[in-house]
């Protein structure tokens, strides 16, 4: 009979200090979902390909579906939750994505908002060629990636100075 495994995870999450002891197999994706209450975080396709999972971790985008919950252990996760503001106001980015109708049936939303995060923190102009293609680890059903792009695209021009 196989024993199961579990390791103390020791990390910050949305800017809050967390611990817990995760079975050693478990994909962050699963820690986040089910010990965190982040169900921001989607499961998608589950092999790293639709991007509907991806978090930052210490200010980089991963797809979590294919990172181990362990290797969280002592890192600085952010979410989708994790963007809103006191009151729970929007962050810039999610506005623009209403804004811009990139929203629809949503489930690719917060994986395309945390990429988006992740380019607008690097503080760099991008053209919108180079926006399509850091944004191409996603998938969309709804065809979206047009007013997602205008979404991105417009935050960080206004972010920029360039609005």
């Amino acid at each position: 009979m196989h024993e199961v495994q579990y390791k103390l995870v020791r990390c910050t999450i949305n800017g809050r200090a967390v611990e817990k002891m995760i079975d050693v197999r478990a994909s962050l994706t699963d820690m986040l979902r089910n010990d965190y209450s982040l169900n921001s975080v989607k499961k998608g396709c589950e092999v790293g390909e639709c991007g509907a999972c991806n978090v930052l971790i210490d200010g980089e985008c991963f797809n979590s579906c294919i990172y181990l919950a362990i290797w969280a252990d002592g890192k600085n996760i952010r979410t989708l939750e994790g963007l809103l503001g006191p009151n729970g106001e929007l962050s810039d980015i999610q506005q623009a994505f209403v804004d811009e109708a990139a929203v629809q049936c949503g489930f690719c939303t917060p994986g395309f908002i945390m990429t988006a995060v992740e380019i607008l923190e690097s503080g760099k102009e991008y053209t919108r060629d180079e926006l399509r293609k850091l944004l191409s680890g996603h998938l969309c059903r709804c065809t979206g990636y047009e007013n997602i792009l205008n979404a991105v695209e417009k935050t960080m021009k206004k972010r920029l100075g360039k609005a």
